[in-house]
């Protein structure tokens, strides 16, 4: 419900702070004492237009908060959830107008759109006025208020079921034609990816494996040329004049035996050179094995190039990485397969969105019977409601239309349309255009004593739906005012004195000039003050006894 409204600077409003409570809440003063002003600033809180001529003059901008607290598991939760906002206490709608006409919306603080306040505000207040109605009289929101009236929940919820299983089917199919019809243009190219692909068999860890190996390959080529740079160090440069190492060796061991003996040097020479020599022979012989142990396969680093090569080639060509080479291949073939069956599948999906539409098209019948038959019993609860209302030649219809597939939906087949003719021989129309301001807020009043138990709507707000009656009218308007108001919390702006009896908190409009500047107030009244202000409401500028008596009447029964 609407807890308070806060307005700044609004037109002759300078400050106020009003603070609303559950049920029945009435507005009374005299004419133009601003009580409109105050439905133009909750309007604006609620997101409607915004103009530069709500600013008080000489100021630089008004503003004005709307706190509400929905009911747990309000539907304006997820709403808020959609657009990550969140609420703990209070839901609070504030929108500033700057003088130029400019204007900024907040949820809570947080800057929003101005259409998602009143989408919002939608969902938490609904205002019947003079000339501004908003809420019934939407065509929008008619099949929703007669599904509530008829309690046709179930129904409701199994045409929605229904359809989004069709739309499901519907989606795979065309998700399923335009797979094949893709796969059909690139048939050829397909193929030829396939067989090309397939040849190659590509493995996921397959490069990583082939580059380690290949890298371990060149490595033991770099180690086996270094060997054998070195043995050829050890044995002769040329061969034909003996210049190795090791003939170096016999041809000093040669010259130092030539020498007369004994020489006892020369010989530890001799043998210091002959072990040289054995040395040598050895490390030849080490060399020459370590060659033959570590000498890579040439055929074998060749096919890893070349494999490797391949490999990517193909991922170039396809504009992928080589480990994405094998998913391409199961993607491609799949495509393929998805063109060789894709007749069967396809069939098999049109027999599965025929079957779902025919189910739909079951349950959007069903739920419209069901409306029908509701449509029928809310003309005749209705009709029984618009006699006292001083609507007694008026003829309310809810028709029940198909709407062409085009808008078939979640919520069934029919165009929901609440009608009215208020005077014999009248074709029923809509209802803003067929009812005038008086007698479309008392329309809406019927229409909500009746529709009260299912709306999700927690704020109703009527701006003089007793405009142009009196009497028992009068008497019959605030006594369905109060009936909506069990339910539902209710805002009434009122000249009618029988519809302010029935209130359980009044609130007084009312104007203060000083000197050249006109001012607006609001103050709650207490029981003696809420007598004054019925009699001055019966009786005019001169109260009377007989006034304060009569209001003492109508106050009889009514105050909490």
């Amino acid at each position: 419900m609407l807890v308070s409204l806060t307005i700044r600077d609004v037109v002759l409003i300078e400050r106020l702070d009003l603070a609303f409570g559950p049920g029945l809440t009435v507005l009374t003063g005299e004419t133009g004492a601003g009580k409109s002003i105050l439905l133009d600033s909750l309007g604006l809180a609620c997101g409607l237009r915004a103009e530069a001529g709500l600013v008080r003059a000489g100021q630089p901008q008004c503003s004005v908060a709307a706190a509400f607290a929905p009911a747990p598991g309000h539907p304006v939760f997820a709403t808020l959830a959609e657009q990550g906002i969140a609420v703990e206490d209070a839901l609070v709608l504030r929108r500033v107008v700057q003088a130029d006409g400019r204007s900024r919306a907040f949820v809570n603080d947080e800057p929003v759109a101005v259409g998602l306040l009143r989408r919002l505000a939608g969902q938490l207040v609904e205002v019947q006025g003079q000339h501004d109605q908003v809420g019934l009289a939407d065509p929008a929101t008619h099949a929703g208020l007669l599904d509530a009236f008829g309690g046709l929940e179930v129904e409701r919820v199994a045409c929605g079921e229904s359809w989004r299983g069709w739309r499901a089917a519907e989606r795979a199919l065309a998700e399923a034609r335009t797979q094949i019809a893709a796969a059909a243009r690139d048939e050829e190219f397909l193929r030829h990816a396939v067989e090309e692909l397939s040849a190659l068999s590509p493995e996921e860890s397959e490069e990583p494996m082939l580059a380690a190996e290949r890298q371990r390959l060149q490595q033991g080529e770099r180690r086996a040329e270094s060997i054998a740079a070195a043995l050829g160090e050890l044995q002769p440069r040329d061969r034909r004049r003996g210049t190795g190492p090791a003939e170096a060796l016999r041809n000093a061991a040669r010259a130092l035996d030539r020498l007369p003996p004994p020489n006892e040097e020369a010989q530890a020479v001799i043998a210091q050179l002959a072990a040289a020599q054995d040395a040598l022979a050895e490390a030849e012989t080490l060399l020459q094995r370590l060659i033959q142990e570590s000498g890579p396969d040439p055929r074998r680093l060749e096919q890893l190039e070349d494999r490797l090569f391949a490999l990517r080639a193909a991922a170039r060509k396809h504009a992928v990485a080589v480990v994405e080479l094998p998913a391409l291949l199961a993607s491609l073939k799949e495509r393929l397969g998805a063109l060789d069956a894709g007749t069967e599948r396809v069939a098999g999906l049109e027999v599965a969105a025929r079957a779902g539409r025919v189910a739909y098209t079951a349950a959007a019948e069903t739920l419209s019977a069901a409306r029908r038959e509701a449509a029928r019993r809310l003309e005749t609860a209705l009709a029984k409601e618009l006699p006292p209302l001083k609507l007694d030649r008026a003829r309310f219809v809810v028709d029940v239309a198909a709407r062409e597939e085009s808008a078939w939906g979640p919520d069934g087949q029919d165009r929901v349309t609440f009608l009215v003719a208020t005077n014999p021989g009248q074709a029923p129309g809509n209802l803003q255009k067929i009812a005038s301001g008086g007698e479309l807020s008392r329309l809406m009043l019927a229409l909500k004593v009746v529709l009260a138990r299912g709306s999700p709507v927690p704020t109703l707000v009527f701006d003089e739906v007793d405009a142009g009656i009196g009497g028992a009218t009068a008497a019959a308007v605030g006594e369905r005012l109060a009936r909506v108001a069990e339910r539902l919390q209710v805002l009434v702006v009122t000249h009618s004195p029988q519809v302010a009896a029935r209130a359980g908190q009044q609130l007084r409009v009312a104007k203060q000039v000083r000197g050249d500047r006109a001012r607006t107030t609001v103050e709650p009244l207490d029981t003696r003050e809420r007598r004054e202000e019925i009699a001055r409401m019966l009786a005019g500028e001169q109260v009377t006894d007989a006034a304060r008596a009569a209001a003492d009447s109508l106050l009889a029964g009514h105050l909490l």
